[in-house]
């Protein structure tokens, strides 16, 4: 039997145990073929309800134990990421239509964000605080309960692992919604490498579904922390639900990055980070560049790099040799791409390379002569698609970068004493000097400001403490205090 093996999940959810779900049976489809991978179960707010009432009462049992026990169960699932790294990138690829490369990186992260995570538990839980009163005051650190974790289908493995790990590892028990177009490698995957972990059944439980699944996620009466990964429109819908319900909510959204080359900088490597920037996952990464901001004195020549390199990347089927680019997830998100490419050549845009599609693979793509308003440069494209446009002073790109409504990611390219001055006045979660817009690492803040969500959430001991537990103010006296009453 292979870590995967359907026998053990076909057709089926995880609570307590791997059961029917009420919700029925999806196909598991791989993109780049339209053949049928699989069979998962699927959960409906029934589901969530009972999953949710497990989850409470195994989340206590599971805070009690000893913090090595639960260090001991993050790190054998850092290793079992390692073992079973080729076969669980196998379903990346077929399922996500992400190249060879990509998937390496999500098992590589996952296993990274296990071993991080298993430091948590021995780190200092809270603060010895002053007092004005004779007693001892503390401010402790407490697992937050129950948390739902909902993850997109873009990098359905790290975008899950980065939140359930650290929910875990601080004594909570986690509900994971994966998107139901990636739902075996972001999440049937996750369930098998805890369940053979050591996790007790019902801290964690698997839940695939639709809207409806999110939505009773979010409202379920025992959860205390909603970890949500999505666009902006959706996020908002899980924001103001969350709210209703005084739910603690940490939103990672979408994002519309730009990428600044400046006067000097070398272009060959420019061309070659933006490539990377906007192309990377045909282009469905939160953080990948849709703004291209080039200086005057580098405009032309820039475009024109970029095109070729464009023109030069190979476009196929993953899973069947050596492509740059995979296909798009489905066919609505295709159109959508597409219509956007279309709209933009409309409205003004010079098409330099790419516009055309065979089937969901769609060629890399860039357009030029963009103003601010036209759909490829004021839209999150999530698509191989890069739009340039160009500009004179740093104030002047200063300012262009503040006027989308999405502030995730930045990369500079060029003289570092300009950049820092630039890095000083945009408004983004993340700067990268000398590098494109796509990056993370376990160990480090991950977040984005206005519409790309509530700031630096995940990522990091200091952020994941933050997350996932809640503050409890303790005080203590030798003997009972006197009163005046």
């Amino acid at each position: 039997m292979t870590f995967l093996d359907a026998a053990r999940w076909d057709g089926k959810i995880y609570i307590d145990g791997w059961t029917e779900g009420s919700g029925g049976t999806r196909d598991a489809v791989e993109p780049a073929t339209g053949g049928v991978l699989g069979r998962f179960g699927v959960a409906t707010a029934a589901d969530v309800a009972r999953a949710a009432t497990v989850a409470a009462k195994a989340q206590k049992e599971w805070a009690a134990r000893h913090p090595e026990e639960r260090a001991g169960v993050l790190r054998r699932a850092a290793q079992l990421w390692e073992e079973h790294a080729e076969e669980l990138q196998g379903w990346i690829i077929r399922e996500s239509g992400g190249v060879p490369g990509k998937a390496a990186l999500e098992t590589h992260i996952a296993a990274n964000e296990c071993h991080d995570a298993a430091a948590l538990p021995a780190h200092p839980a809270g603060e010895v605080l002053t007092s004005n009163e004779d007693r001892w005051s503390f401010a402790r650190r407490r697992p937050a309960g129950v948390v739902s974790v909902i993850a997109p289908f873009n990098f359905p493995l790290i975008l899950s692992i980065r939140s359930v790990a650290p929910a875990l590892a601080l004594g909570n028990a986690v509900l994971l919604k994966p998107d139901p177009r990636t739902a075996v490698c972001g999440g049937v995957a996750l369930m098998r490498v805890f369940e053979e972990a050591g996790l007790p059944a019902g801290v964690m439980a698997l839940l695939p579904g639709g809207a409806e699944t999110g939505a009773a996620m979010v409202e379920a009466p025992e959860v205390r922390v909603v970890s949500f990964t999505g666009s902006t429109a959706a996020g908002r819908k899980v924001g103001e639900s969350a709210g209703r319900h005084l739910k603690r909510v940490h939103l990672e959204l979408g994002g519309n990055s730009a990428l600044i080359v400046l006067p000097g900088a070398d272009l060959a490597k420019a061309a070659s980070a933006g490539a990377f920037g906007s192309f990377m996952h045909q282009g469905q990464i939160c953080m990948a560049t849709g703004r291209h901001f080039v200086h005057e004195s580098l405009y032309e020549d820039y475009i024109a790099a970029l095109g070729e390199k464009a023109e030069q990347l190979p476009v196929g089927d993953p899973a069947s040799g050596q492509v740059a680019l995979g296909p798009i997830i489905d066919q609505g998100q295709l159109s959508r791409i597409h219509a956007i490419v279309e709209d933009a050549v409309r409205a003004g845009g010079r098409l330099v390379a790419g516009g055309t599609h065979d089937g969901l693979f769609y060629k890399p793509t860039v357009l030029a002569d963009l103003t601010l308003d036209n759909p490829a440069f004021a839209k999150e494209i999530f698509g191989p698609v890069a739009p340039v446009t160009k500009f004179s002073t740093i104030e002047e790109v200063a300012e262009l970068v503040n006027a989308n409504e999405y502030g995730l990611s930045v990369g500079i390219l060029g003289d570092v004493g300009e950049a820092m001055k630039i890095a000083d006045r945009v408004n983004s979660g993340k700067v990268h000097i000398n590098e494109q817009t796509v990056s993370d690492e376990a160990n480090s803040p991950f977040g984005g400001v206005g519409a790309s969500g509530t700031g630096s959430r995940i990522g990091g001991a200091t952020a994941n403490i933050e997350a996932f537990t809640e503050t409890q103010w303790l005080t203590m006296r030798p003997e009972i205090a006197p009163y005046p009453f």
